[in-house]
């Protein structure tokens, strides 16, 4: 292997690695494989993915085939989760059951590398900058990677790096039990020898998931009646350094109990690198140069190649938003949870996101509700209109999770973007947030503030509620509508728990502790609304 500054470059030769107390074989790459991803337990509506550090984990299984001698051996599977929680590994398929279980804790690397071969020869080659003369000699590494690499030749004791000539080394062979990929290991017996296929399960950190759902009004305008297309996506996040290809693809929707810091458990594999320390230019006060040896940037491409690369980047994108059923992940049932099955062996990218459809609902049946907060009575009501102390009414779409209104699917939580066509096309008009939403619940969310419906509410009169709650008060919601068609207004009038409500023309409901009364608003309109209300806190 050849190393250049604290780089490796290549190989010279390689051999098995050194005999232990047990013979070592090596299991054969996965011949299947499955993903099951769970999400981040602690993500809240609203939360996004971490694409720098994801909170959730993985169940990773991975079907191989062993050949032990007989007698006690070690079996290395190599290429693992580097996010593999190793106390969770289970190896099935074993005649002899596992007698011990290890985490390679070093990855190849030029500190490992050289800490590996403390003691013997390595080939160190100097390159005269003038004339690309190479000069090579025999050297014994006498220090470990920690600092500064000294080397023993014919000449003594001598630095590398320090001598202001370009240097490289080669070594001749790799350490035992060092490996470019992360490696697991286990001690098992076998009386009298043979091939095994065996299951190896684990969990693993630093995978997460959510769901993407983009919603496509069939019409324009905020009308009460609303149709919409609804498309929904899981996106799979990966970032883990190994990828699992042709792999069964599960995602887990719910929020699970965990008690173990599977991050802390996890303890990645360490790729150290090496670190030279000297100073082979001017003084150590001063410190030496630093000399940027790398290749200038390549200028941009011209326009007139960029464009056909963004008119196929658009075009695959156009592509994207087909949803064949042959590649939609089917939903099951498990236990309280979801589990969302992909039908096909896909890839999990290293450092990757992934995009499955899994619900396109066609015509989904839902309606435009507008809603007035604020009603509470420590404010007097204005004499005079100002615009000013008009607030913009949420609006709101709402359906009910059925079949009858077109869904009847678990909704996970994740975000939501809203179109509505136009001439020039679908045009985003709000994001969402969605929590998670049963087969049977309702469904509501804020598209945002209104531009056409704005209310006002307020207590009428000047006294206010009384501390032992015998006095009604008289409250008002003034709503104005100025779209060319009436509205439905939901009017929340407040918390349920130390109220007493009473509404003249409208009945009284509740939803999650909250009482409101939904009235119709004409269009081009100013509507006032009248209520008493009282503390029942005596």
């Amino acid at each position: 292997m050849t190393m250049t500054g604290c780089g490796v470059v290549g190989f010279v030769t390689s051999t098995p690695a050194a005999a232990q107390d047990r013979p070592t074989v090596e299991a054969s790459v996965p011949t299947k494989q499955a993903v099951t991803i769970y999400r981040d337990p602690n993500r809240a509506p609203g939360d996004r993915l971490n694409r720098d550090n994801p909170q959730g984990f993985a169940m990773i299984s991975e079907v191989r085939t062993v050949t032990l001698p007989p007698g006690e051996s070690r079996i290395r599977f190599t290429g693992v989760a580097e996010g593999m929680v190793a106390v969770s590994a289970i190896v099935t398929g074993l005649p002899g059951g596992t007698i011990e279980k290890n985490r390679n804790a070093d990855l190849l690397s030029p500190a490992a590398l050289v800490d590996g071969t403390l003691g013997n020869r390595v080939r160190i080659t100097r390159t005269n900058p003038g004339t690309g003369e190479q000069v090579s000699e025999s050297a014994v590494v006498r220090t470990r990677a920690d600092g500064g690499l000294v080397l023993q030749t014919s000449e003594g004791f001598e630095p590398v790096r320090c001598s202001g000539l370009p240097e490289s080394l080669a070594f001749e062979r790799v350490p035992a039990g060092l490996s470019s990929e992360p490696v697991f290991s286990i001690d098992t017996r076998d009386a009298s020898g043979g091939t095994y296929t065996v299951t190896l399960s684990y969990l693993a950190w630093g995978f997460d998931w959510e769901a993407n759902y983009v919603a496509t009004l069939a019409q324009a305008g905020a009308r009460e009646d609303a149709r919409l297309r609804l498309v929904s996506w899981l996106t799979v996040l990966n970032d883990n350094g190994q990828s699992f290809e042709n792999a069964e693809l599960m995602a887990v929707a719910g929020t699970i109990n965990v008690e173990s810091d599977f991050e802390g458990l996890a303890e990645p594999p360490r790729a150290r690198p090496l670190r030279l320390t000297c100073y082979p230019i001017g003084s150590t006060a001063a410190g030496s140069p630093e000399l940027n040896f790398n290749p200038p940037v390549p200028p941009p491409a011209p326009m007139a190649l960029a464009a056909p690369v963004m008119q196929r980047m658009r075009a695959e994108a156009d592509e994207e938003i087909f949803v064949t059923g042959a590649m939609m992940a089917s939903e099951e049932d498990l236990g309280d949870l979801k589990l969302y099955r992909v039908p096909e062996p896909v890839t999990v990218s290293a450092k990757g996101l992934k995009q499955v459809a899994f619900l396109d609902r066609p015509e989904v049946e839902g309606r435009i509700v507008y809603r007035a907060d604020h009603c509470v009575p420590w404010t007097p009501f204005p004499s005079r209109d100002n615009p000013a102390d008009f607030t913009p009414a949420t609006l709101m779409l709402m359906t009910k999770n059925d079949a009858a209104h077109g869904l009847g699917a678990a909704l996970p939580l994740g975000n939501m973007a809203l179109f509505e066509p136009s001439p020039a096309g679908n045009m985003l008009v709000s994001e969402l947030d969605l929590r998670d939403y049963a087969v049977g619940q309702d469904v509501e969310l804020d598209i945002g503030e209104s531009p056409q419906v704005f209310t006002q509410c307020a207590r009428l009169g000047e006294r206010e509620p009384d501390a032992y709650g015998t006095r009604w008060m008289p409250m008002r919601a003034r709503v104005t509508n100025a779209n060319p068609h009436s509205v439905t207004m939901r009017i929340t009038l407040g918390q349920e728990a130390g109220w007493d409500y009473r509404f003249a023309r409208e009945r009284l409901l509740t939803k999650n502790g909250t009482r409101y009364v939904e009235v119709q608003i004409p269009a081009n309109s100013t509507t006032n609304f009248d209520w008493q209300m009282r503390s029942t806190l005596r």
